[in-house]
């Protein structure tokens, strides 16, 4: 061999040898549990998590895998944030809302009425210091979170009977999540109840109401067919961000690359899940008309007193919460901003072409 290849050669191998190692330590073997607060059947908001675990596992050469669990399946639906917490799963993917109880800052963080669409609340994490704020909130649970997923604006649920006036409200039994603390002050009696459980308490009339989602996952539990009036927006749920809960000691120990992989991976799958919701549900909301169900609008009357009685139940949760009057200030600061933003271009240009819609030109 030439002198010139031998020194060639080696350099070569050197070069070989080093590398190795470092690629090694970047993208070593990692397998973790997730445990999502969703069942399977929910495939879109279930789906986030798999789809989470499949951007992870792609972009490591499967080095990195999380294994994904249905609500039950290892953890209880509205247990996940302890099992995170304590270790017991490595990762969650739930909404914080389910976990208002432990902190109404948890409900702030997610959707809570009258907040923001989900355009601001992506804003507001990704450039408004979101992320970093409640992060710092749920480091006192010994967690790292990151959104992974949106619904967008959901619909205000399945009513037995039309309601016009909040004089409509009283006494109604609504199955409702967070709301119920501000449906209450209109006279609404909050019921707690599982998706599973809710067609069933509806056909007997156990409740008068129940909200769930939207178009695509409420066709598949058949409401219309026990409460036929559809009414919107679920003004309690404008832009419900999801979660990716990371336990936070195995969040620190992974490699930098995997931090990274795991932050972007949780931004992509919030762009893919609200991508989808807006493409699945009209085509969804038309089959629910078709099969019976009544479409109608929450009446100023009660747009107007809900907005009200959120705010009088925000002032008590401030007063009790310094986590939610942290994460509540911030929200509504920006607030304001997004809405005079969006009133200029985005609702002009969408409201022209709606005229289009029923117009039937398009």
């Amino acid at each position: 061999m030439k002198r010139r290849q031998f020194f060639g050669a080696a350099t070569a191998v050197a070069a070989t040898g080093l590398a190795m190692p470092a690629i090694a330590q970047s993208t070593p073997k990692v397998s973790w549990r997730l445990a999502s607060s969703f069942p399977p059947g929910l495939d879109t908001i279930y789906g986030g998590g798999e789809t989470l675990a499949k951007y992870v596992s792609e972009a490591s050469d499967g080095n990195f895998t999380i294994d994904v669990f249905g609500a039950g399946e290892i953890v209880p639906a509205f247990e996940v944030v302890d099992a995170v917490q304590n270790d017991t799963v490595e990762m969650a993917h739930t909404v914080g809302y389910y976990f208002a109880g432990k902190d109404p800052a948890w409900a702030a963080l997610s959707a809570i009425p009258f907040s923001l669409n989900a355009r601001g609340m992506s804003a507001w994490y990704y450039h408004g210091g979101g992320v970093d704020m409640t992060n710092e909130f749920f480091a006192t649970y010994n967690i790292v979170g990151f959104p992974c997923g949106n619904t967008a604006a959901q619909m205000g649920g399945w009513f037995r009977k039309e309601i016009n006036t909040v004089a409509d409200l009283q006494g109604l039994k609504m199955r409702v999540g967070f709301a119920g603390a501000i449906m209450t002050k209109l006279g609404v009696i909050p019921q707690t109840l599982p998706g599973g459980e809710i067609y069933n308490a509806l056909e007997k009339g156990t409740i008068d109401a129940a909200e769930w989602v939207g178009p695509y996952d409420d066709e598949k539990l058949g409401f219309q067919k026990v409460a036929p009036y559809y009414y919107y927006p679920g003004w309690w749920e404008g832009g419900p961000t999801v979660h990716a809960l990371i336990n936070k000691a195995k969040f620190e120990a992974l490699p930098p690359a995997y931090q990274s992989l795991l932050k972007t991976a949780a931004q992509a799958v919030s762009n893919d899940m609200l991508a989808k919701y807006d493409y699945v549900n009209p085509t969804a909301l038309k089959k629910l008309v078709a099969a019976g169900a009544q479409l109608r609008p929450f009446s100023p009357e009660i747009m107007e007193a809900s907005y009200k009685a959120a705010n009088e139940v925000y002032a008590e949760l401030e007063a009790a919460s310094p986590a939610f009057k942290t994460i509540w200030t911030s929200l509504k600061g920006f607030r304001k901003d997004h809405y005079l933003w969006n009133q200029i271009a985005e609702l002009n240009f969408d409201a022209f072409l709606q005229a289009q819609q029923r117009a039937g030109t398009l």
